[in-house]
């Protein structure tokens, strides 16, 4: 696999649309708040660290992410924000810009993840893997957008073997562009910063050459269920925290045919799911509040297991794995395992390996997913099991993003505004598009390979086992 890092060259292998400008898909202005720094998400996908960014005070300007599905839920979600659907190889600092209506205000933050499938340990770290060569848009784009920052994430399969080579090579076009690079890189858990579920991430820091660099955050928990790794911290959320209040999705019946339904009976709260409720202002951090409706359960389509699987199930240890469907059954006092999301079309669309619920013979749903996950209720993945899923499994927890991003913000020696607007989410109808509607909503060419999901298919679906 080549890698380019030298500026000239990082802009010469663009295509020519791309420094052009000639194709511009539909792209909704970004409004943005005095006060706040600005930031920027690269490969946003459903916005787990746009949602902690947030948090931490930023307004996010700009989304670009090449998925149409995840465009249009991103949008629902950040009402404010100007969704790019395009992929960063054919966008330049200059096109972000435009399209997002800063002109040229100072950028804070470019943050983002690009695909991690060629360096998982979970996948076949395949070098050749063209996705790979994304991380050196990254870099590109932080320079082209002259950031003041910027915090790349990957999985932690990016550090060893032969990987290693683009970690370096990105690191060293960072340096060429101007920007120095925090070299005691971390892979952080997010079970340590409050999020019910063990997940590792990669996190690269680095601002422009002559400021301060962030630091790391430091962990705010033990994980419950496990040794403690230090004891002057309090147990974190465990997975009957998370789930405890939520009421049980077989109870419905429409949820057989959708993901939402009206519940006027929550169950007892624990302290996170009080915060994954937002039923204090403290709760928002420094996020918008959304005008949402906290009587709705959403994102909770059903599976129909067959009595066979329901046993199968029940005679699951909490805490181990199932042999046959090898699914790891939820222990209510401790953690989730890592949350998958699948594979995507072009590699045969398998849906993402839920955990069984500790309680309920069943896997969870995506809204269970979500709290495992440290998004909160008004947050809402696609409305399909398979997308939602994978918009989950893909994601950055919103609690590590915003434990990052509150460094960040120490690091520009910033003090964000709280917001006074509330926002709208109004666009129900992105929540449920197909890869087609949703190519069609962005004006962009559909995807191959990209897995459709249409509502008759969805009805004569055979059972997720």
């Amino acid at each position: 696999m080549e890698i380019i890092f030298e500026d000239d060259e990082l802009v010469n292998s663009l295509p020519d649309a791309a420094l052009s400008g000639q194709h511009e898909p539909r792209t909704k202005t970004a409004s943005l708040s005095a006060g706040r720094p600005i930031g920027i998400d690269l490969f946003s996908g459903v916005g787990g660290l746009s949602l902690g960014f947030e948090q931490s005070g930023f307004d996010i300007a700009a989304a670009v992410d090449i998925d149409p599905v995840h465009c249009a839920s991103y949008a629902f979600n950040f009402p404010k924000t100007a969704v790019i659907c395009a992929s960063v190889a054919e966008l330049s600092g200059q096109d972000i810009r435009a399209r997002a209506g800063i002109g040229d205000q100072v950028v804070d933050c470019v943050f983002g993840g690009a695909p991690s499938q060629g360096f998982s340990v979970m996948g076949a770290r395949s070098l050749d893997d063209p996705r790979n060569g994304l991380v050196m848009h990254f870099a590109r784009l932080v320079h082209e957008l002259d950031a003041r920052s910027f915090v790349f994430e990957n999985v932690s399969g990016i550090t060893k073997g032969r990987h290693r080579d683009v970690l370096d090579a990105l690191v060293t076009a960072f340096e060429a562009f101007g920007y120095s690079v925090r070299m005691d890189w971390k892979v952080l858990n997010a079970a340590d910063f409050g999020v019910p579920q063990s997940r590792d991430h990669f996190i690269l820091l680095g601002a422009k050459r002559g400021q301060k660099l962030p630091d790391y955050p430091s962990p705010i928990c033990n994980p419950p269920g496990r040794p403690l790794s230090d004891a002057n911290l309090p147990l974190g959320p465990s997975a009957r925290d998370a789930l405890g209040d939520l009421p049980d999705a077989e109870r419905f019946e429409e949820l057989l045919n959708g993901d939402v339904a009206y519940v006027y009976d929550w169950g007892r709260r624990s302290a996170y799911a009080s915060r994954m409720r937002c039923e204090t202002s403290y709760d928002w951090h420094l996020g918008y509040p959304r005008d949402w409706q906290p009587w709705l359960l959403t994102a909770s389509a059903r599976t129909d297991h067959t009595d066979l699987i329901r046993r199968r199930f029940a005679e699951t240890f909490p805490g181990r794995v199932e042999p046959i469907s090898r699914f790891f059954k939820l222990a209510p006092d401790g953690i989730s395992n890592t949350l998958r999301a699948g594979t995507d079309g072009a590699r045969g669309a398998f849906t993402s390996p839920r955990p069984i619920h500790y309680l309920f013979d069943r896997c969870i749903t995506v809204r269970e997913m979500a709290r495992l996950h440290g998004f909160p209720d008004w947050f809402r993945p696609h409305s399909t099991k398979w997308h939602g899923a994978r918009q989950i499994g893909l994601a950055v927890p919103p609690p590590l993003a915003r434990a990052i991003a509150e460094e960040v913000v120490a690091a520009l020696d910033v003090k964000p505004q709280a917001p006074q607007e509330v926002l709208m989410q109004v666009e129900h109808a992105c929540l449920s598009f197909d890869m087609t509607e949703a190519a069609r909503h962005f004006d962009v060419a559909l995807l191959s390979g990209k897995r459709q999901r249409s509502r008759q298919k969805k009805a004569n679906a055979p059972q997720e086992i």
